[in-house]
């Protein structure tokens, strides 16, 4: 377990210490910045398995700085903030963060939530089920290759894509995507899904402009024939 290392991200001494001391105690590794500037220049020449950041920081906004950790490593983050209104999360998830903790939480909660997110990040997918020359899911680099080229995927739609190249032709509802791309979803945010998929759509299309794999069921949700 000690090999699992997390970063935690939090100016309030008080609050690190006591997530450090918890996280510590579970078997984890963890290493502890008061600043946002402090992670970066840790990300230059270490990997953590997993970044806690706090969205209100003395040097910045976490949002901004979720955007600097993203450009140096694809670990998951889980944003710690005291922000609890609806337009914080929303933004902080469509940011593409794995989950939104708000404070004051509690201790086995915020333990529950990081051993979800790293199962979620660590457990392999299924199969593809044909057009595997079209389709290549790299799990260990979080990487969907479409015709042999890569995808610049948000972690959702990452998510999004893999769970429907899972089960090609299946059609899910947005309740459904929402589940299975979300750590912790909100089901007032079914709606983000519709706006995911036309991300993905616009991504698949600049590699392969005459095809369309996802197939929209109106009033239902979306399936993706592979092949297609």
């Amino acid at each position: 377990m000690k090999s699992i290392c997390i970063f935690i991200v939090e100016d309030e001494p008080s609050i690190a210490q006591t997530v450090q001391f918890a996280l510590d105690d579970e078997g984890f590794a963890t290493e502890h910045f008061t600043t946002g500037t402090d992670c970066l220049k840790a990300l230059e020449n270490s990997a953590p398995s997993l970044v806690l950041l706090d969205v209100g920081l003395v040097d910045g906004s976490g949002f901004e700085f979720f955007r600097r950790i993203r450009r140096l490593t694809e670990a998951p983050v889980i944003f710690l903030t005291a922000r609890d209104a609806e337009i914080d999360r929303v933004a902080g998830l469509e940011m593409g963060a794995d989950d939104y903790i708000v404070k004051p939480f509690s201790l086995r909660e915020l333990v529950a939530r990081v051993r979800a997110v790293l199962r979620r990040v660590e457990s392999p997918p299924a199969p593809v089920a044909g057009g595997s020359d079209i389709f290549r899911i790299d799990s260990e680099r979080r990487q969907i290759h479409y015709h042999a080229q890569p995808l610049a995927l948000t972690l959702h739609e990452y998510r999004l894509l893999q769970t429907l190249l899972n089960h090609p032709e299946r059609v899910f509802t947005r309740a459904q995507l929402l589940e299975h791309g979300w750590d912790n979803p909100d089901h007032r945010l079914e709606r983000t899904i519709d706006s995911h998929i036309k991300s993905l759509r616009g991504k698949l299309h600049k590699i392969k402009p005459d095809a369309d794999p996802i197939c929209t069921h109106r009033g239902v949700g979306y399936s993706l024939i592979p092949g297609a």
